[in-house]
């Protein structure tokens, strides 16, 4: 890793790193997860891109919270932050189980693809896809949504992450309890670059497609009727699949599409994006809705 590649991890938005540990960051604030916190003592400088706790006295950059959070050393941090490992897998039972001392295998997508042959909903997963969300139960099945239980009863929507032909490359488990840290887990080694490949081989030349930020947005989006895909993060887009979007914009006349989420964070991944994607086209967002999936909910 050069120096060019560690400075855009170190400037990777520290409260979108959060999000995706599983942090729930609100006005620049969240319950620090290195103490039993109860009044959001973790703050952070989006101007510095750092974070401090004002008890416990942790503090540091994007790097440092990953090492923190996930108890790895800096090497695994930066992979995890580079989106070739995110995180670590137990050698337990659990599904999507982490491991506390972030050890790096390949992932084993022998082990999980029964499991998205014939999805199963828990009833905490179907209120979540379709009481909240509102999605079409078309799109959950395309995308082969299942759920599983952990030890605890705990309830977890299991998203699988294909290749463009149809193989398992990784995997996000989201805790379906409000508020429950962490809120997402991968297994070792799985890729969770662009998600909803498969779609591309449905995608006819010149037809739109449409960028969305996370996996919830996209479901959003399908539902509305347009082809879509995800990315996490413009700075976490890999050069294989930078080359992918290029060439479908110069061979097929892709036509990119995309609704920036009505933050800060949402405005520099488009800008991101459209250094990738010059004729990436831009729609804006109602006042009263956040994101795309908030729309979708209320428009839908």
């Amino acid at each position: 890793m050069d120096k060019q590649e560690l400075q855009m991890l170190r400037d990777l938005p520290i409260e979108r790193v959060a999000e995706r540990l599983g942090l729930q960051v609100r006005l620049h604030k969240a319950l620090c997860p290195f103490h039993d916190d109860h009044h959001a003592s973790l703050s952070f400088s989006v101007r510095r891109n750092t974070f401090r706790c004002f008890v416990c006295g942790a503090s540091g950059g994007t790097i440092d919270l990953v090492m923190r959070f996930l108890n790895v050393g800096f090497l695994e941090a930066c992979r995890w932050l580079g989106g070739s490992s995110l995180g670590g897998e137990s050698s337990g039972s659990e599904r999507g189980a982490s491991s506390s001392e972030g050890e790096s295998r390949a992932f084993d997508a022998s082990r999980y693809t029964r499991y998205f042959e014939h999805p199963w909903l828990s009833p905490e997963a179907r209120q979540f896809l379709y009481d909240e969300r509102r999605l079409d139960p078309r799109v959950v099945r395309w995308c082969r949504l299942t759920s599983w239980r952990d030890r605890r009863g705990v309830s977890w929507l299991q998203t699988p992450y294909f290749d463009r032909d149809g193989h398992l490359v990784g995997i996000q488990n989201r805790n379906l309890v409000k508020g429950a840290l962490p809120r997402f887990r991968f297994p070792a080694g799985a890729e969770c670059g662009i998600y909803n490949l498969p779609v591309l081989n449905r995608l006819h030349t010149g037809e739109p497609l449409y960028i969305t930020e996370g996996c919830s947005d996209c479901w959003a989006m399908l539902s509305a009727g347009h082809k879509a895909i995800a990315i996490p993060s413009a700075t976490l887009l890999g050069k294989k699949d930078a080359e992918l979007l290029s060439s479908l914009a110069s061979d097929r006349s892709t036509r990119f599409h995309m609704y920036p989420d009505r933050d800060a964070p949402g405005e520099r991944l488009f800008l991101q994006l459209q250094q990738v994607l010059p004729h990436l086209e831009r729609h804006h967002l109602p006042p009263n809705c956040k994101d795309f999936g908030d729309y979708y909910r209320t428009r839908f």
